[in-house]
């Protein structure tokens, strides 16, 4: 029976790409598909193309293929990515560019149609928040990007019409390994009788889109994760996947990392809120019924996913202007750590109040303490809290107004000399940054995917 091996890429924007070479070399791949988008990783490029409008990709795409592209081509490898971010075009001429300079071809196709911010600003549609109702009218004139999750379909036209290299903008994660299966294996999309092939497409997508997650990386069981070996010399995931739509999960030999029935189910479940109904623009994907059999020596198949028709409204992640955050972190040492660290609280607090600095919160949080967990984490009892050795405390001030940002770093360094006694000095005097607001939403699947092109660029290598 037919099959092809894919090898994860990147699983987000500034990954390590060293996994990739091993898994090109000893993997026996014939694709990579590499994930530089996380979910805010647009508002990331967005503040790029502000500063000049010929970014809005991410840039490490050029650096990763520089590197890898001569082995690819050594082994007959092709590479899916959606490093377009909101600029694919301007992705795939800076590679051309950076290629044409080391002599190097390739045939690369741009992928584009995903940007939907037009139809946001269209008065009247309300593109209702997913999760809380509201319309988008209160941030339409704030809203700098707009992208709809594409699927697989315009990167199967690619690769059907010879591309080595295709570069997108936002599509769903797992599309990306989607694709070079529908293309490599025969089958279709949009077709009743190939749902269940490719709910497990879908599924070898989801395993393998976060690169060394799925094989070890990340691994949160407690009083096991200590037995993951070589983590410093990671295997990203591989999968072998036949034309019944069976797979085998595993990495390339002599790669750290562990592939086994636990470090796959725990990537299985990663960001899935309904496994009964996990959806994507190409399937939707029921894991119920879903077996993983580890074989040993970091195999593990996977057999039994179900799929379900597609629906006609397509994810869409937009971003607003919303003000600017100052952050300050402040430490203080033993004796009476945390009463000092309150002392200043409500010094800054109280000249907030007095110079009528506008915000709208300050927040407050004391790393080493409740950073990572928030209120889920158990703080020591009162009467332990001054025994603490020192309490670090960050303050982020958030604001509708830039100046006031920039001026809340001022409030600090008098204090230095008159404030509390034994501070362990600031950081972040002068870290201010723009915030931008996450606006998730649905649009019609075929408003979309009519605008949707492929092109194709540069010449065979």
């Amino acid at each position: 029976m037919k099959s092809f091996r894919i090898g994860a890429g990147l699983g987000f924007y500034g990954d390590a790409w060293e996994p990739i070479a091993a898994s090109i070399e000893r993997g026996d791949v014939q694709f990579i598909a590499s994930d530089h988008l996380a979910e805010l990783t647009l508002a990331i490029l967005q503040k790029d193309r502000q500063r000049d409008p010929t970014l809005g990709y991410a840039r490490d795409v050029v650096p990763l293929l520089l590197r890898l592209w001569p082995l690819m081509q050594r082994h007959g490898v092709r590479f899916v990515c959606n490093a377009g971010g909101l600029n694919p075009q301007g992705a795939a001429q800076a590679v051309l560019a950076a290629f044409a300079a080391k002599g190097l071809k390739a045939r690369i196709a741009v992928v584009t149609g995903d940007d939907v911010l037009p139809r946001l600003h269209d008065a009247g549609a309300d593109f209702p928040h997913l999760f809380t109702g509201a319309p988008v009218q209160g941030v339409r004139e704030r809203l700098v990007f707009a992208n709809a999750y594409l699927g697989a379909a315009p990167i199967v036209q690619a690769l059907d019409a010879g591309a080595q290299i295709v570069i997108t903008g936002r599509v769903a994660d797992a599309a990306l390994f989607l694709a070079p299966a529908v293309h490599a294996l025969g089958w279709r999309l949009n077709d009743a009788a190939h749902l269940d092939r490719l709910a497990q497409g879908l599924t070898v997508g989801h395993l393998l889109e976060c690169s060394g997650q799925g094989s070890g990386g990340n691994f949160g069981a407690q009083g096991t994760w200590q037995t993951i070996p070589d983590l410093a010399h990671i295997g990203y995931p591989i999968a072998e996947v036949w034309e019944d739509g069976s797979a085998l999960i595993t990495k390339a030999p002599g790669t750290g990392g562990r592939v086994n029935f636990d470090t796959v189910r725990q990537q299985l479940l990663y960001e899935v809120h309904n496994p009964h109904a996990y959806h994507s623009p190409d399937v939707v994907l029921d894991m119920g019924g879903i077996r993983l059999d580890d074989l040993g020596q970091d195999r593990v198949r996977l057999t039994g996913a179900r799929g379900g028709a597609p629906g006609e409204r397509l994810k869409v992640v937009a971003g607003f202007r919303d003000g600017h955050k100052a952050e300050v972190t402040w430490g203080f040492s033993w004796p009476d750590a945390w009463d000092k660290s309150q002392q200043a609280q409500a010094t800054i607090r109280a000249l907030l109040k007095e110079k009528r600095v506008p915000h709208d919160e300050l927040y407050v949080e004391y790393p080493g303490l409740n950073s990572a967990h928030g209120p889920l984490a158990p703080m020591p009892a009162a009467d332990a809290l001054n025994q603490l050795n020192e309490v670090w405390t960050r303050l982020v001030l958030r604001t509708p107004e830039k100046s006031a940002a920039e001026g809340f770093g001022r409030l600090f360094p008098w204090m230095g000399l008159s404030g509390p006694a034994y501070t362990c000095g600031f950081t972040g005097l002068h870290n201010v940054s723009e915030l931008l607001g996450i606006w998730p939403t649905l649009v019609e699947r075929r408003d979309v995917e009519a605008g949707v092109q492929v092109e194709l660029l540069g010449e065979l290598a």
